[in-house]
């Protein structure tokens, strides 16, 4: 009797653990589903807008195609052919000048507002959206105004070279030797305040604490750029360097609307000599494969970038 009791007072009853776990596993289902819910229409968007071209697209590398009949496979004919294409060569060569130069511009100039507009200004917030408006600005508009302001004869760059003393100013859009320069120039000016906005954004997570203890130790302003501001802002110089990289290399309706290309092929870039196979020539097997040469060299300067970064980070 006595072992009898000591049992019953020993043990109590335990709860039933099945409901509890069918709760829970009913509680993540529910969570799971939630969080597809969420993100399933992007993944479609995503395979059907992304996805699926990008097969087409490779696919219709190996073919001839001119929209009307049947794709021909021909195999590698068109990667050959890209090989030997003057046009193709030179829109290579365009396109990585045009990157060299609008590349570190953008980001000098569009760090520098960004240091200048995060002190506490008067009218800071006006200068930001300023700064910011270009970006935002129609293209066309964009590309007739400065095309005006580029004009050889009449345009008021030309005329304030001349006033500065400078008898015989570049020809600008009409020259071979400066269309590109001038494309250059326009696209850092459009392109800076939204780069602007990510720097200023980087510059926010700055600690001040770093910046007192660096002026503390005597450093003056260009010491605590380089020791304190810049080894904060690599994770943002990092992405915009991989942004503005990619955006160059797919750089079209700019040039298209405001040299077309020309005068010559001086600014025929990779974008454009797609545009003109395919669009303009019916050749878009052909335009496919030049297509995809566009897109495996912005994926080897990615990822040359990413492994760059990997090996300073550590």
């Amino acid at each position: 009797m006595a072992s009898i009791a000591a049992t019953d007072h020993g043990t109590a009853p335990q709860p039933p653990v099945a409901p509890d776990r069918r709760r829970r596993s009913r509680l993540k289902m529910r969570n799971t589903l939630v969080g597809w819910s969420f993100i399933l229409p992007n993944f479609l968007g995503f395979g059907l807008l992304t996805l699926v071209p990008i097969v087409v697209l490779f696919y219709m590398s190996f073919t001839n195609w001119n929209v009307f009949g049947k794709a021909d496979w021909i195999g590698f004919t068109n990667y050959q052919r890209l090989i030997g294409d003057g046009s193709f060569q030179i829109s290579v060569i365009n396109t990585l000048y045009y990157s060299a130069l609008h590349i570190p511009l953008t980001i000098i100039v569009s760090l520098g507002l960004a240091l200048l507009l995060n002190n506490k200004l008067r009218g800071v917030a006006f200068f930001r959206t300023a700064a910011f408006f270009p970006y935002i600005t129609s293209i066309v508009a964009i590309a007739v105004v400065w095309n005006l302001l580029f004009s050889p004869e009449y345009g008021p760059i030309n005329e304030g070279l001349r006033f500065l003393g400078i008898q015989n100013p570049p020809g600008w859009l009409t020259s071979p030797e400066w269309a590109m320069p001038a494309v250059v120039i326009v696209s850092t000016w459009r392109d800076m305040g939204y780069y602007m906005i990510l720097f200023l954004a980087g510059l926010q997570t700055v600690p001040r604490e770093l910046h007192e203890a660096a002026r503390m130790d005597g450093a003056n302003v260009w010491q605590r750029f380089v020791n304190v501001t810049i080894p904060c802002l690599r994770p943002t110089m990092f992405f915009v360097t991989v942004m503005l990289t990619i955006n160059s290399f797919k750089i079209f309706d700019l040039i298209l609307v405001m040299t077309e290309g020309g005068p010559g092929q001086s600014t025929l870039v990779l974008s454009q000599f797609i545009f003109r196979k395919g669009f303009e020539e019916s050749q878009y097997g052909y335009a496919s494969a030049a297509s995809v040469a566009l897109f495996f060299l912005c994926i080897i300067v990615t990822v040359v970038q990413f492994v760059w970064n990997k090996k300073r980070s550590t």
